[in-house]
């Protein structure tokens, strides 16, 4: 992914949020194009506004991103890498606020349980916000030093808050995946690199069909890393979000996804992309 001052990434949230972060560690010299939704980075893709999406899928702490799951498996856009980011909140306040002034902290959902620790010592009212970056933003336009922001440290550059404390989360272990999206895939099958792919299968409406369909990368030493599956219509799982180490075009990995269509209805490749874990 060279040249990547001619890319522009869309992610979801204001600017300052982790995800533009992660965009800033994976292509530095790229343009970000702020959304306010999934959906809406997505169609920055599809409809050629954005080259690239930086999507996060899923936290060590809060567990999978549903709605980035459900876009997924009607979305025309490929996977083409993963980039692996360390979250570190931060205590945000306006200028000439301190600690001891700070009553409310606004935050997103998943970051107010993430610093759980840090608030109830505190004793500081929660109030949610729909992102961490909005957060910061909106602490920046209220000019309350009673009021802080759990954001990045990127979100106090960005709105001329201070970092009253750093890396206040209760785990370090904190840790989002994120997905890269394009619109075209990327060939990656002549280059010594360790390969993940990722797909989408719906099974047959029959016994075992499930277990026959893992079986196929089992019985051919394929490691499968992920199997989440979608709750569908009369909520009967069929769908199943997967990846797997390899590549499609490998030996073994190819021949698992020709038995595999025994056992399926549909199987969707999303992409073969470079695994940094």
């Amino acid at each position: 992914m060279s040249d990547s001052k001619n890319y522009i990434i869309a992610f979801q949230g204001h600017s300052g949020a982790y995800s533009e972060q992660a965009c800033h560690e994976t292509l530095p010299e790229a343009q970000t194009l702020p959304c306010e939704t999934f959906d809406e980075a997505f169609e920055a893709v599809e409809n050629g506004e954005a080259t690239h999406a930086m999507i996060p899928i899923d936290n060590t702490l809060a567990g999978r991103v549903a709605d980035v799951h459900h876009l997924l498996p009607t979305s025309k856009l490929r996977i083409i890498g993963e980039h692996y980011l360390s979250i570190g909140h931060a205590l945000l306040g306006v200028e000439g606020a301190t600690i001891d002034d700070i009553k409310t902290v606004y935050s997103h959902i998943h970051a107010i349980p993430q610093c759980r620790k840090f608030i109830l010592e505190s004793g500081y009212k929660k109030v949610i916000h729909a992102d961490t970056a909005g957060a910061a933003k909106e602490v920046a336009e209220l000019q309350d030093r009673s009021i802080a922001a759990i954001a990045s440290p990127l979100a106090a550059e960005i709105y001329g808050l201070n970092i009253l404390r750093q890396d206040i989360q209760d785990a370090e272990h904190n840790t989002t995946r994120f997905i890269i999206l394009s619109s075209e895939p990327v060939n990656i099958l002549g280059d010594n690199k360790k390969v993940k792919t990722s797909f989408i299968f719906r099974v047959k409406n029959a016994p075992a069909a499930l277990y026959k369909a893992l079986g196929c990368f089992a019985d051919r030493d394929v490691q499968m890393t992920k199997l989440e599956s979608y709750v569908g219509e009369n909520f009967k799982v069929a769908l199943f979000f997967t990846e797997i180490n390899g590549h499609i075009e490998h030996g073994n990995v190819k021949e698992a996804f020709m038995a595999l269509k025994d056992f399926t209805e549909d199987v969707k490749i999303l992409g073969c992309y470079e695994a940094k874990l």
